[in-house]
């Protein structure tokens, strides 16, 4: 018997082992739940950081949230709300249960008021308060999914910067701008109901942080959020500060009162409907109102960089920035739909950025400490490293989810078109930490050209770059309603005039100087359609775009003869390694040759007419490069 089961011969037990128990302990030692629950949570140095510099911050929020109107605003409290309603009660029974004179002057409702200010929480912390919002819920990958509310995009035509003494000679205000002008009084009446309706929550949320990877330009920001979603969303595209630099962080130098849950007066002078995004530059503000779409704190606080930026000598940009290995550094300008996040996020070289960037003595810097990436028919064959990076902490706005799995199907347009993810920039593999490079030897122009007419690659001279940088041109594709419509010509100054500050000169005086002093490249690269407009032709495969760019990377491409197009001049390469020859002159690829040429001019002509409003402006100090950039454009 002991041999059928394994036992040798002779071998006999005298009793029955025991079973082992190794998961066998000790009862706790706990006598309540209370006592386990606070066992439960261990402080750590960081931890202890943030309780023992609370009273200095909450002195420092306290008079943020102070209400014009009143003498002082609600009590603030850490993030024991327990014991701040313990006190709350205390107070509001003080006189009923003490034999004392009753005070002249006895409290307003307001100064009995506690608000519970969340600093700085932790992902794991804003996902547990999140994920009680309404339409918030977590995905398969961990990703947090959330919904923006009515407005799944930028609102610029409720944007308005306050016009007074400080902003009425700098700003770039009328034609093309989008500076909507607006008086002081009026942002104060905003900026009092932003706070009145933040100080009437239980909970707010509180971020200090840092814009700029360029510690000599760093600017300090705080964020006053209702929801959860916006604190973790700041979070991720803020720079996120050491528990040193956050005990030291001291006073803010920009606040944003986000109380986007709030409408504004539409009967208040200035406002085009219940929403309104305000700027003060002298109070040193932001205030929204109206609107829950996170992109409007990041981009605010884009506005307000490319205005302090280039007072202090430093250019702002509206970029993309990948380094190569060798420490080459290249910029990626384009508008949405045009590939500038997709290729600047390059698996073979290192990310700085993919959006927003300093160019300042010492190199280029990313001003954010995230990435905003649209995930519009995104997928792991063609954007790996955006796929891999919709992990826990990330965060989903507007997208459609398996109700059971919680898979997402980012193919799904049904709230909008504009679904993004916010994560650190951390998430990206071969992301540079600290997000900084050298000067970049290429500036690289997107345009997604849906007239079909462009080269799919053009070496720029100085004036051209500062042409078709000044122009910023795409193309949005109509649509189709009874057959195929046209497509639209869109321009947009430095390829982000929604958040320039200054006149686009002033930023093209501003990269001209350093792209001379530097010895940068420019080339305007086409990922839009061949052979054709769209209806007719077909879009440039990534795979072709992705060669391009690794050439022009590589240096290989400046070893190129190049041919001068007729109309707008530019010059293209005979040949690139890995692509077709005959696609890089784009009359090749139409059958309908007259129909090609009309299609040229007739772009042509859009860019003429858009550049008219900038034919009065010099372009920095040298009135000669003012008439080379004019002489730049089509003929």
């Amino acid at each position: 018997m002991a041999e059928s089961i394994g036992i040798p011969s002779g071998l006999k037990f005298s009793k029955v082992p025991e079973v082992c128990h190794d998961d066998s302990a000790a009862p706790i030692s706990a006598k309540s739940k209370e006592e386990l629950l606070s066992l439960q949570k261990k402080v750590s140095k960081s931890s202890s950081v943030r309780v023992a510099n609370q009273n200095h911050k909450l002195i420092s929020i306290s008079s943020t949230l102070t209400p014009f109107s009143g003498n002082r605003g609600p009590r603030l409290v850490t993030k024991d709300l327990k014991k701040g309603v313990q006190k709350l009660r205390a107070i509001a029974t003080e006189h009923a249960t003490k034999h004392i004179e009753v005070p002249s002057a006895l409290p307003e409702d307001v100064d009995l008021k506690f608000t519970n200010v969340l600093y700085n929480l932790s992902p794991a912390e804003l996902y547990e308060y999140a994920l009680h919002e309404e339409g918030s819920f977590m995905t398969s990958t961990g990703a947090l999914a959330t919904l923006s509310g009515a407005r799944t995009g930028r609102s610029p035509k409720d944007k308005r910067v306050v016009k007074d003494d400080i902003t009425a000679g700098d700003v770039w205000w009328g034609e093309g701008s989008p500076n909507i002008e607006m008086d002081e009084h009026t942002f104060l009446i905003n900026r009092e109901r932003a706070v009145d309706y933040l100080t009437t929550l239980d909970t707010v949320f509180v971020n200090d942080q840092f814009l700029n990877w360029d510690s000599e330009n760093r600017l300090k920001v705080r964020i006053i959020s209702a929801r959860a979603y916006h604190s973790l969303f700041m979070h991720n595209m803020c720079i996120r500060p050491t528990p040193d630099e956050l005990e030291n962080f001291g006073s803010p130098d920009f606040t944003i009162y986000n109380a986007g849950q709030f409408p504004c007066n539409r009967f208040t002078n200035y406002m085009n409907s219940t929403t309104s995004v305000d700027v003060s530059i002298a109070r040193k503000e932001i205030v929204i109102l109206g609107t829950q779409y996170a992109g409007e704190m990041k981009k605010g606080l884009f506005s307000i960089m490319h205005y302090l930026m280039p007072k202090k000598g430093v250019l702002s940009l509206h970029s993309g920035c990948n380094m190569g290995k060798a420490g080459d550094v290249s910029l990626f300008f384009g508008l949405s739909g045009t590939g500038k996040t997709t290729l600047s996020t390059d698996p073979n070289r290192y990310l700085i950025g993919d959006d927003e960037h300093c160019w300042g003595d010492n190199g280029i810097s990313n001003i954010e400490g995230g990435c905003y990436a649209k995930c519009v028919d995104l997928s792991k064959e063609k954007e790996p490293d955006i796929w891999n990076a919709i992990k826990f902490g990330t965060i989903l706005e507007n997208v459609i989810f398996d109700i059971h799995t919680r898979e997402v199907d980012f193919s799904e347009k049904s709230i909008t078109e504009n679904t993004r993810a916010s994560y650190p920039i951390e998430f990206i593999p071969n992301a540079k930490i600290p997000c900084v490079g050298p000067h970049p030897k290429n500036v690289i122009l997107l345009a997604c050209d849906a007239f079909g007419v462009l080269p799919p690659v053009s070496k720029l001279t100085l004036a051209q770059t500062m042409y078709h940088f000044i122009s910023g041109y795409t193309a949005l594709v109509a649509g189709t309603e009874e057959g195929v419509k046209e497509p639209r010509a869109t321009f947009s100054a430095c390829f982000g005039a929604a958040f320039l500050m200054l006149h686009p000169a002033k930023y093209a005086a501003m990269l001209a100087e350093r792209m001379e002093k530097h010895g940068a490249t420019g080339w305007l690269v086409n990922t839009g359609w061949s052979g054709g407009s769209y209806g007719v032709g077909k879009r440039m495969k990534l795979a072709y775009t992705r060669t391009i760019i690794d050439a022009i990377n590589s240096g290989s491409l400046l070893d190129a003869n190049f041919i001068e197009t007729p109309v707008f001049g530019l010059h293209v390469p005979d040949a690139v390694e890995g692509i077709p020859s005959e696609i890089l002159q784009p009359h090749n690829m139409w059958s309908d040759k007259k129909g090609y040429e009309e299609t040229l001019q007739k772009l042509a002509g859009l860019f003429k007419k858009n550049f008219k409003k900038f034919e009065g402006y010099k372009i920095g100090n040298n009135s000669k490069l003012t008439k080379d950039i004019l002489a730049a454009g089509p003929l």
